[in-house]
């Protein structure tokens, strides 16, 4: 679990004792929390705007026009919308992304910025991403980055919010990706979480899932971990994402779900919903810290 240290980055409705009732821990069903701290967003959304006249607002750089990452966007939107956070988009060619992040650093109404990703040439998403001021990094996609990347901390809040406790618990991590398996494993390791690392390459995956009380993975490769591969009444929590025949899967097959000894993430609506949930809050955080520097 986190630390004490860390305890102020949770949402408020896991700094407090959990009264959240789940029967009987089989879903760690991501959405009924996210429902849960989108209503607390709006609060305190409305709380800065009352008080202190600020708006919290969030700009979205997008070079690659995409049906799929249109969605992406319409959906942050439309998050925004639904708790008085304001997004705005900006669509530049890549090579004129670095003078618009630039503006939006300089601009005090923008809180937040984030650099909707894959670009059109991806072999320049390093140096774009780092181009955004830390204190408005809220994807936290660059290497001074203050807040922490959105889809860990989901990961976290979602075992928190189910009173899943890792202590003493032997979790295994599959996926070492930047976005989410390296922030993960800092996170769990610096919480002495007694975490493996292993990836889909790994030799003998299946000995060491075996081996687990908790898995997460996080590779994007379909179907990776079958029921064979899962001890008795461990934790599953599928953040991989993947396309597939046109869909979108998780890194676990689908007959996992026909076990009934697993505590485990819904096929949807599990890590994705409180991933959104984890940016808002950062851009939340970037507005309340204006104030502290004003």
């Amino acid at each position: 679990m986190l630390g004490p240290d860390d305890c102020n980055k949770l949402p408020l409705f896991l700094q407090a004792p959990l009264t959240y009732n789940i029967p009987d821990m089989k879903l760690l069903n991501g959405k009924e929390l996210a429902d849960f701290i989108k209503l607390r967003q709006a609060q305190q959304a409305r709380a800065l705007i009352q008080a202190h006249d600020i708006t919290p607002k969030l700009a979205i750089v997008q070079v690659k026009q995409d049906p799929v990452i249109d969605t992406y966007v319409r959906l942050k939107k439309r998050y925004g919308a639904d708790i008085d956070i304001e997004v705005e988009s900006h669509h530049p060619k890549q090579e004129e992304a670095p003078q618009v992040i630039q503006r939006l650093n300089e601009d005090d109404s923008v809180h937040g910025i984030i650099v909707q990703l894959p670009l059109a040439d991806p072999s320049e998403t390093d140096a774009i991403v780092n181009l955004v001021a830390p204190e408005k990094d809220v994807d936290a996609l660059g290497k001074d980055a203050v807040f922490e990347p959105a889809t860990p901390m989901a990961i976290m809040w979602l075992l928190a919010g189910y009173n899943v406790d890792l202590r003493g618990k032997k979790v295994l991590l599959i996926g070492r990706g930047k976005l989410v398996g390296a922030p993960l494993e800092k996170i769990l390791k610096s919480s002495e979480v007694d975490v493996t690392v292993a990836d889909r390459n790994t030799e003998n995956l299946g000995e060491k899932t075996q081996d687990a009380d908790v898995i997460v993975t996080a590779t994007g490769s379909p179907a990776i971990l079958y029921p064979d591969m899962i001890k008795e009444g461990a934790v599953v929590v599928d953040a991989g994402v993947a396309s597939e025949d046109g869909k979108t899967v998780g890194d676990v097959a689908p007959e996992l779900y026909d076990r009934d000894d697993l505590t485990i993430t819904p096929a949807k609506g599990g890590v994705g919903p409180l991933t959104v949930c984890a940016l808002f809050d950062n851009v939340l955080r970037a507005a309340r810290n204006t104030i502290q520097d004003s």
